[in-house]
C-alpha cells in the first residue's frame, strides 16, 4: 500500500477501531496494524496520527509505568472517536458499493462494449 491520502483516512479510521477494542500505546499499535496487513506502516506514520488524533479530541493518553523500560504513552478512544468511527464505516461503506459496481462492468466501461 502506498502513503495516498485515501490510505491516510483508511489509516486512521483503522486505528481508531483498534484502539477502540483495547488501549494500546504506539508500538504496540504499529505492531498490531502490521499484523493486521498494514505491512508497510511504521512508526513515522502512526505517531504523527496519534497526535493529530488526540488534538482533535478523537483520543485521550497516559502514561503508564512499563516494568520494559521507561513509561508508555497510552491512547484510549473517546466518544468523539466512537462518532468518527460510525461515520468511517458508512463512508467505506459507500466508497466499496461504488468501487465494486465500477469493478463488475467490463474494464470499468458501461457504454455496452
Amino acid at each position: 500500500m502506498n502513503n495516498s491520502q485515501l490510505l491516510k483516512g483508511v489509516l486512521q479510521g483503522c486505528v481508531l477501531m483498534v484502539i477502540s477494542k483495547k488501549d494500546v500505546y504506539g508500538y504496540e499499535l504499529v505492531q498490531r496494524l502490521q499484523e493486521l496487513g498494514f505491512t508497510d506502516i511504521i512508526g513515522g506514520t502512526v505517531y504523527p496520527l496519534l497526535q493529530k488524533l488526540e488534538k482533535n479530541g478523537q483520543l485521550t493518553s497516559v502514561r503508564k509505568a512499563s516494568s520494559e523500560g521507561p513509561t508508555r504513552k497510552y491512547y484510549s478512544i473517546t466518544q468523539q472517536g466512537r462518532d468518527q468511527i460510525g461515520e468511517f464505516i458508512d463512508q467505506w461503506q459507500a466508497l466499496e458499493t461504488v468501487v465494486n459496481q465500477i469493478i463488475s462492468t467490463k474494464d470499468g466501461d458501461d457504454n455496452g462494449k
